[in-house]
């Protein structure tokens, strides 16, 4: 008899498209904001998504307490390129580029460029806080517990939509690239060096 087997395959492959569709929206966990409309923006063979120039848009309010209690607003850096990596201690791939955002945020502190950390999810800084130390991050990270500094990023914009996702500010507060996957040194100084370049 097949008719018993036939609901079983079909409740099975639906199962397997759910896991593929949350698998696709990130690593670890994926972001309330969605695309949708006339985006402007182009995603390269390596998964960075950048925009022109003259069409980028303004950068949401992005502000809050740190992870040591003092007040930061993303906005007190303009002038500066702004690298945004939202990351969450219990996030395997956020471990495996850790390294990398702490050696070249040293490496372009010098450039113009300021590195910004948005914690997210995690129900306790003391966890957040020994992510950092173990992996020599100095540059300050924004608490985002319940994930609501994601949801200021307009849809259809370079929003953050995964954990980890890297989102980078040009000199003018605009939004300029966004990856939605780890990154090592080399990917994340291709995706700076060109806003660095910028005048």
């Amino acid at each position: 008899m097949s008719s018993g087997r036939a609901p079983r395959r079909r409740s099975t492959l639906l199962a397997a498209t759910a896991v593929a569709g949350a698998l696709t929206l990130s690593a670890c966990g994926g972001g309330q904001a969605g695309g949708g409309g006339n985006t402007n923006f182009v995603t390269g063979s390596g998964g960075i998504s950048t925009v022109a120039k003259g069409e980028r848009t303004d950068a949401p309010k992005l502000d809050g307490k740190t992870l040591e209690g003092k007040a930061l607003d993303i906005a007190d850096y303009k002038g500066k390129v702004v690298v945004l990596n939202f990351w969450g201690s219990w996030c395997g791939p956020c471990r495996a580029e850790a390294k990398h955002f702490a050696k070249v945020a040293k490496e372009t502190e010098d450039e113009g460029v300021q590195f910004v950390g948005v914690n997210t999810r995690d129900p306790k800084k003391s966890l957040a806080v020994s992510f950092e130390n173990d992996f020599g991050v100095t540059y300050p990270s924004l608490y985002d517990p319940t994930g609501k500094l994601l949801l200021r990023f307009p849809k259809g914009t370079l929003n953050p939509q995964a954990i980890p996702s890297t989102v980078v500010v040009d000199r003018d507060g605009k939004l300029a690239a966004r990856t939605l996957t780890a990154l090592d040194a080399e990917k994340l100084r291709k995706m700076i060096d060109p806003l660095i370049a910028e005048k």
